[in-house]
């Protein structure tokens, strides 16, 4: 299969709640089901919708990991409140490329946000030295039923749950 640099993208902007809460609090998300759409708006590429279940917990783990993430991989990753705006500057490793994104990110965070992010690769990432992408996400309820805390049903129907991945353990 091949993987395509905005899939990769789509991956980090998933866990884009994970960041860490370095110079000030990294808002939480209202535990429920959140609807991401997402998709580089260069290529013409259809949007990928990601839906995932969230607790307070589970938001928090996600920061956490986020947090772990960026020690290993990032030199860089400051965030910062600009009024109501967040904006986040990256450097990290991604295999042999370096990856320098710059993101801004609107919203409250109860009910919806939005991030654009742009980014450059040096050396290029398979085949491209830069990107950009959007993500919009939106509160849609509570939890479905036979869901838990974690559970991501991506775009083709394919469900995990991300705690339990971080766990290492199989999904129940």
């Amino acid at each position: 299969m091949k993987i395509r640099p905005s899939a990769i993208a789509l991956f980090m902007l998933a866990c884009s709640t994970a960041l860490p809460a370095l110079a000030i609090d990294y808002p939480a998300r209202k535990p429920g089901l959140w609807e991401m759409k997402m998709g580089d708006s260069a290529s013409g590429a259809p949007a990928q919708t990601i839906q995932q279940c969230i607790d307070a917990a589970t938001d928090q783990a996600l920061r956490d990991m986020g947090q772990g993430m960026g020690k290993d991989a990032c030199s860089k990753q400051e965030i910062r409140r600009e009024g109501s705006t967040l904006v986040i500057d990256s450097v990290c490793k991604m295999g042999t490329t370096t990856a320098t994104s710059h993101a801004v990110v609107t919203g409250d965070f109860g009910s919806s946000y939005r991030m654009e992010s742009s980014s450059t690769y040096k050396p290029p990432m398979m085949g491209k030295s830069s990107g950009s992408f959007v993500m919009e996400a939106k509160w849609v309820g509570p939890c479905k039923a036979g869901q838990k805390p974690g559970d991501m049903i991506m775009g083709n129907g394919m469900k995990m749950n991300v705690v339990d991945m971080m766990k290492g353990q199989p999904k129940k």
